[in-house]
């Protein structure tokens, strides 16, 4: 394969993001498999096909099939840790010959193929808090943790092991950045054409990261927050016709003296379409 990468890290910090921007910017397909579907010993057959004499067996495996009809593509194998033993000796053949033959005997070509794995391996023990003076553990004190769960042979066919930290406030403005985006895209479609101010940023930056979950609460919370403020103006309140919008934040304080934060629109219409006012004219005249 053009090359062989296991992507480490924990959860929601972009592993699986990477490997799909990766096949955007390329303009190839992404191939997306995910590895906790495959922890038990038949679940190889599934991959590379059944042995002859088997149901499914002209069928072909599900691996070798989707290489076959797309051989220029980015192959992700998600959370990598949890798949069977016997599949690791399966993929030590692709990443050493790129070429995996199933068993009707077809071979498929995998030297057009980059191949992604992610891994949670070692992102217990960087949650974890340290003791004493010594500093906090940073990228890369999850190799023990992988030497253990990966043999020496799979790991000496890998090309690089991809340490992902745990995303800072910077990184998750610039995450909020995206999703806010994506939204200002689908506006314009409506021909809306949407502001958003810092302090909404800060407060989704705040509310949409979690330490153990990392940035995946986000896209719930401006879904929770924006979208559904927003639904109700769209199809049948003022911005129908498009317009002119600020999303902010507004900041109330309970009886009980807590903080709640509401959305706060502020809308300017585009005018009514004069097309639809001509009738009402030839009828008055």
């Amino acid at each position: 394969p053009i090359g062989a990468f296991l992507f480490s890290g924990p959860t929601g910090v972009g592993k699986t993001e990477a490997a799909k921007q990766l096949a955007y910017i390329l303009g190839i397909d992404l191939i997306r498999f995910d590895m906790s579907e495959y922890m038990e010993r038949h679940a190889v057959s599934r991959l590379i096909g059944a042995p002859p004499g088997y149901v499914g067996f002209d069928q072909g495996g599900l691996l070798t099939e989707a290489i076959t009809k797309k051989p220029h593509a980015v192959l992700l194998l998600d959370e990598i840790e949890k798949a069977h033993p016997d599949i690791f000796n399966v993929l030590l053949q692709v990443m050493d010959h790129g070429t995996l033959t199933d068993n009707n005997g077809r071979k498929a070509d995998f030297r057009n193929v980059i191949i992604i794995m992610t891994t949670n391996a070692g992102a217990e023990t960087m949650n974890k808090a340290t003791i004493g003076f010594t500093n906090p553990r940073e990228a890369g004190d999850e190799m023990a943790d992988i030497k253990r769960l990966f043999t020496p042979e799979f790991r000496n066919r890998l090309d690089a092991i991809v340490s992902f930290k745990p995303l800072d406030e910077n990184i998750i403005l610039r995450v909020v950045d995206k999703f806010l985006l994506q939204l200002e895209s689908q506006l314009a479609e409506k021909k809306v054409e949407v502001t958003f101010t810092d302090a909404l940023r800060k407060h989704l930056a705040k509310k949409g990261f979690d330490p153990l979950m990392g940035a995946r609460p986000m896209q719930r919370l401006i879904q929770d927050m924006i979208r559904k403020a927003l639904a109700d103006e769209l199809l049948f309140g003022r911005l129908t016709d498009g317009g002119r919008l600020t999303v902010d934040l507004e900041t109330k304080l309970g009886e009980d003296g807590k903080e709640t934060h509401e959305v706060k629109l502020d809308i300017q219409p585009l005018p009514k379409k004069e097309g639809k006012a001509k009738p009402e004219e030839a009828t008055a005249g």
